[in-house]
């Protein structure tokens, strides 16, 4: 039992289906136009599935006071095309206009309500309770015209929000699809078949020393191996001194006394487990040059892991069994600091181990690659990915088990 219903537990046929996703995509502010389809085109399983179901999908698009803060009818002419049939929509959320057009929906129907965030509730009340978010208008108004509620939004199921977790206990709640894939591929790389290793890279060091405690702590990693500017916050909280700029480049990226001393203290509680590159490859006026540790401070920056850490790195990727990765290796768009990024992401592709990778700018570069056939399981969300694997709350996931134990005591 997964803890949770899915889309399998129940006859969808002709029943009313109130579907959340999230399709928050890049827009030109100029012309409207939607840049980049992929959260759209990742929740199409989920759609298609629910072909023979009266249904209304509800969805965000950026956030109020940004330029792609729009309404959601370029969405539904996109959808259109995706699904190659109609997807209506309507200019309402829960006023008389969505609910007259939700009554009039029938069999194979599909409307695409208006953005969820240009309603109050959705945003004033972000991190309430259940108990709060389920009276809303939104909640009130919606609930009694569906028979099942559909949550496919991963990417935004560390958010506490109306549209995400307030139908729990007024709608039998059903993961879709890529929520489903996602809690099963995650779950599957932390309860993995030992050595289980992590690697960390990116400039996202908070998080990631946030990921580096959580596994070691609770014993979902054996090792942790940073890279990127993770790395280069775990060495210095060590006390070595990296240079100026780099040392700029952790201040100018959220760098504290508070994460410094956190960084610290994980290294001291567990020692080898977290692995620190033994060399990097600086800036040098343009050029790839390689330095040991041993070497720094330099008044040039680092930009990649060494040639001595790309191979120790790949050599315990070979050997492991699970493999977490999230954040490149280093600065990967300047061809000259890309190789540890490339051949780490290589050794994953071509290792034995049940492989998970994370990250926006990770997942884009295994496609850069042409290597994304060859790992197990691409996260689609990026700070619920991170979240996820910090094991920080995911109020979206547990509104879904929630709602699990709520009906099926009800029907005892």
């Amino acid at each position: 039992m997964s803890g949770f219903f899915t889309l399998d537990d129940f006859n969808l046929s002709g029943k009313a289906v109130l579907v959340r996703v999230d399709i928050n995509s890049p827009i030109d502010p100029e012309s409207g136009r939607i840049l980049d389809d992929t959260r759209m085109r990742r929740i199409t399983d989920t759609l298609k599935d629910l072909d023979d179901s009266k249904l209304a999908i509800i969805a965000h698009q950026s956030r109020p006071g940004k330029k792609d803060f729009t309404p959601l009818e370029g969405h539904a002419e996109h959808l259109s095309y995706l699904l190659r049939k109609d997807v209506k929509y309507v200019d309402d959320l829960f006023g008389s206009k969505a609910r007259e057009a939700i009554g009039r929906m029938k069999k194979g129907d599909v409307l695409l309500l208006e953005n969820t965030r240009f309603y109050s509730e959705e945003v004033a009340l972000k991190g309430k309770p259940l108990e709060v978010q389920e009276k809303t208008h939104i909640v009130r108004n919606l609930s009694p015209l569906f028979d099942y509620y559909v949550n496919d939004a991963f990417a935004a199921a560390h958010r506490a929000q109306t549209t995400l977790i307030g139908f729990a206990r007024k709608l039998p709640s059903l993961a879709g699809k890529l929520m489903e894939r996602e809690i099963v591929g995650l779950s599957r790389a932390l309860e993995g078949e030992r050595p289980r290793i992590a690697v960390l890279g990116g400039a996202k060091f908070d998080d990631s020393i946030e990921i580096a405690r959580n596994m070691l702590e609770n014993g979902i990693a054996d090792k942790v191996l940073t890279t990127g500017a993770v790395a280069n916050m775990f060495l210095y909280s060590t006390g070595k001194s990296l240079g100026e700029p780099s040392e700029s480049f952790l201040l100018e990226n959220g760098s504290s006394e508070k994460l410094v001393e956190k960084a610290r203290e994980i290294i001291e509680k567990f020692g080898k487990k977290i692995v620190i590159p033994e060399d990097f490859a600086i800036d040098y006026d343009g050029e790839r040059e390689e330095v040991s540790v041993s070497e720094l401070p330099s008044k040039y920056p680092i930009l990649d892991i060494g040639l001595e850490t790309i191979v120790k790195y790949t050599k315990e990727i070979r050997k492991a069994n699970t493999v977490i990765l999230n954040g490149p290796a280093g600065m990967f768009e300047r061809d000259a600091f890309s190789l540890g990024t490339v051949e780490i992401f290589r050794a994953v592709a071509e290792s034995n181990a049940y492989s998970v990778i994370g990250g926006g700018h990770s997942v884009a570069t295994i496609y850069q690659m042409g290597i994304e056939k060859k790992i197990n399981h691409i996260s689609t969300g990026g700070g619920a990915c991170i979240n996820f694997l910090a094991g920080r709350p995911m109020p979206a996931i547990e509104a879904l088990r929630e709602s699990e134990r709520f009906f099926r005591e009800k029907d005892k």
